[in-house]
């Protein structure tokens, strides 16, 4: 009698931290679906009144596009992503939330010049084959009985690779170069949403407050939307169609 009672109290333990899991990993996605939403409406509103295309750009266009404006616009997420990263002990979850909402926009800026280069239809279609294979690959992370953790290591060693190789093309400017750099980069950060997926899962634990639970879910859905963004300008870059 006492053995059944000891297994039902470990069953409801083990049922209760599976709840906590689900409403963890809830909470990530739900960050992260956010964030994507923002950062599509800040680079659909700012490339609709930059003009129809790169080659037809508006007064606010030239503004955002033809003037040192633009760097700053490509480098403020850089330098937003690492402020979070370095705050993210200091700060509340509240605000932690806020400033990846934030960078979210500033992605979003960044990334609305895009939506003057590639045409509208596949930048959509691109969007949904990320979302489909992001879907894919993070369940995957997350149902998996194997350790990803080998890929770790392996993954990152290709993401810094990939950026030598970029800075290489700006002056090379070669197509095939940039082809190449493309597929890399979808396989690259493909590998990494499932290693993360599963990473962010192994951050759980069920003795944590709110207050570090939420750190750890802003965190979590902050390298996932990393992942998904760098995925799809990855597959733009190698399935867009140019206006």
């Amino acid at each position: 009698m006492n053995d059944n009672r000891f297994m039902s109290g470990t069953n409801a333990e083990a049922a209760q931290i599976d709840l906590g899991l689900r409403s963890y990993m809830l909470g990530v996605y739900n960050h992260m679906t956010t964030a994507l939403a923002i950062t599509g409406f800040f680079a659909l509103g700012l490339s609709f009144l930059a003009g129809p295309s790169i080659n037809e750009l508006t007064s606010i266009g030239y503004m955002v596009y033809g003037s040192p404006l633009k760097w700053l616009i490509m480098l403020a997420p850089i330098g937003m992503v690492f402020y979070i990263s370095a705050r993210l002990n200091r700060i509340s979850a509240q605000k932690a939330r806020n400033l990846f909402y934030i960078y979210a926009g500033l992605m979003g800026l960044s990334l609305s010049s895009l939506l003057l280069v590639y045409t509208g239809a596949s930048v959509v279609r691109v969007f949904f084959i990320t979302a489909a294979a992001f879907a894919a690959l993070s369940i995957y992370g997350y149902t998996t009985k194997k350790s990803l953790s080998g890929l770790g290591s392996f993954l990152m060693m290709g993401v810094f690779g990939l950026i030598i190789a970029q800075i290489v093309n700006i002056f090379m400017a070669s197509t095939q170069l940039d082809f190449m750099i493309s597929i890399i980069g979808v396989l690259i950060f493909a590998g990494l949403t499932a290693y993360d997926t599963q990473k962010i899962k192994h951050m759980y634990l069920a003795g944590d407050n709110n207050e570090a639970a939420g750190k750890k879910s802003v965190l979590g859905a902050l390298t996932l939307y990393l992942d998904f963004i760098l995925m799809f300008q990855f597959l733009l870059m190698f399935l867009g169609n140019r206006e």
